[in-house]
């Protein structure tokens, strides 16, 4: 009769160095099938996997060809149970399938066969090499929070910071001189309220910032790097207690990690358009009823005939506000109009300009460095392949073209993205005239702009935004650049004065 037998093997990589390699599992079981009259069918081999989990790729492979084999394969060989399962309750259920199959499990170094003490024997060595992995894995867990309270990160470093040992030997982080400045740069951009989270990431991306795999940082993982307080010098692990300092230099401070985390909680002003914006209502969210406090939202309504767009308070207990859109937005104009330059202020205005200017210069140098170095990693892999392709003909024909053509696809978007850095270089002059418009011509440059730079200025002009009751708008502060603006529709208005900065206007 035809005994055939496949044979499977597994490392983790700490049990690579011990007696459990795969060359003595492979050649055990090899022995262990000639003694005992099997052929071997097939040899499935997973390293560096963990036995805690059946999300082996082998393993699996292993199952699916019992399975396709019912009938042929008799026996699945292994070094000892621990190789198959280190959970007992997955051990049986494993062992049932394979059953099921008409496969038994045979352990080359452990008393297993088909009869009753057999299976009880099975089941027991299972048992035990769980109860192996669970004290493991809690004397692990114990040393790790025991680390964790002298300020030792012993887990993997996040993005920004380099996993590495004090002089004592112990687990520490130091910073990633490549992608730490990046980390900084987008906690600070994020910090002044300016940029949204798609916009920081996007920056930084182009800044050069990658994952350790070399991959761009997904969105998910970028928002759970704002919120990490890690990056302060602090490991928070609230399951094993308080925060504790750690034995590593912070890559962010204190105040602009808050300064971020009341950004994400929306409790700082930010100029950053609005996630659900509506083409139609640009001042939507912006200006809160005067009466209760709540953003007016902005909607069309039905007429004789055709459709009417109103700005209204959605408080139902309120409805303070209700006026048509032309209304509303022609009063803007006119309060946008009304906007005077401070002279004390324009001087400064100007240097802080410049300021902002050197920055976006800085910006633009690296990434158009950046992106010079990819079309120069691109072009020498090009020649590399066509060396391969006409020189050594190492590749055949439609592998080269296959390359080539991804190759001169990278090397086209690549360009594409260096002409966008180049086109947004300017001059300081430019700059500077820009600025001087907009101080000076507001009103216009709301009209002709875009919604989300609507939004955007909006929330420069009146960082506090605006209030809206009778038909107008309310006092208000505008940023320094302008003088304080009194209610412009009636010198008897009856809303408090605001106090806080100066001049404090009159009743």
């Amino acid at each position: 009769m035809d005994m055939r037998a496949v044979i499977y093997s597994r490392v983790s990589t700490k049990e690579q160095a011990k007696n459990l390699s795969l060359p003595t599992q492979k050649k055990a079981c090899t022995e262990y099938c000639l003694k005992n009259g099997y052929e071997v069918d097939r040899i499935f081999v997973d390293e560096g996997e963990s036995a805690k989990t059946t999300a082996r790729p082998e393993f699996r492979n292993l199952i699916e060809y019992c399975r396709v084999s019912r009938g042929k394969v008799k026996a699945v060989v292994v070094y000892n149970l621990s190789r198959f399962s280190r959970n007992t309750g997955d051990h049986l259920a494993i062992r049932a399938l394979l059953t099921g199959f008409g496969i038994t499990l045979r352990s080359v170094t452990e008393p297993t066969d088909d009869s009753p003490s057999g299976k009880m024997m099975e089941t027991v060595i299972s048992a035990m090499a769980q109860y192996e992995n669970d004290s493991k894995a809690l004397r692990t867990k114990a040393g790790m929070k025991a680390a964790k309270e002298c300020g030792r990160w012993t887990f993997q470093a996040p993005i920004g910071y380099l996993n590495a040992s004090d002089p004592t030997g112990k687990p520490t982080l130091i910073f990633d001189p490549v992608r730490g400045p990046l980390i900084q740069k987008a906690f600070d951009l994020y910090a002044t309220g300016a940029y949204s989270k798609n916009e920081v990431l996007r920056l930084v991306s182009n800044l050069g910032l990658l994952t350790r795999k070399g991959k761009k940082v997904a969105a998910q993982t970028f928002s759970k790097m704002l919120r990490n307080r890690l990056y302060t010098g602090w490991i928070d692990l609230p399951q094993w207690g308080e925060a504790t300092q750690g034995n590593f230099t912070p890559l962010i401070s204190s105040e602009v990690f808050m300064r971020v985390g009341l950004v994400l909680d929306g409790k700082r002003p930010t100029v950053t358009p609005h996630a659900r914006n509506h083409p139609d209502f640009p001042l939507r969210r912006f200006v809160t009823c005067g009466y209760c406090g709540k953003p007016l939202t902005g909607s069309w309504s039905k007429g004789r005939g055709k459709r009417y767009p109103y700005y209204r308070c959605p408080q139902s207990q309120c409805k303070g506000v209700n006026s048509r859109k032309e209304e509303v937005e022609q009063k803007f104009r006119m309060l946008l109009e009304k906007l005077q330059p401070r002279q004390e202020y324009l001087r400064l205005f100007n240097a802080i300009v410049l300021d902002a200017w050197k920055e976006k210069q800085a910006d633009i140098l690296l990434q158009r460095v950046a992106v010079e170095n990819q079309l120069k990693i691109l072009s020498e892999r090009k020649e590399q392949l066509i060396e391969a392709f006409v020189y050594k003909g190492a590749i055949d024909q439609p592998t080269f073209q296959g390359e080539l053509d991804k190759i001169k696809e990278k090397m086209t978007l690549a360009e594409i993205q260096l002409n966008e850095v180049k086109h947004e270089e300017l001059d300081a002059e430019s700059v500077l005239n820009f600025s001087q418009y907009l101080l000076l011509n507001a009103a216009r440059l709301w009209t002709e702009a875009s919604l989300d730079q609507r939004q955007r200025l909006q929330s420069v002009l009146f960082p506090n935004g605006l209030t809206f009751m009778e038909g107008s708008f309310g006092t208000t502060k505008t940023c320094l650049a302008f003088n304080v603006l009194e209610s412009f529709n009636s010198p008897d208005y009856r809303m408090v004065s605001p106090t806080g900065f100066e001049p404090v206007l009159l009743p």
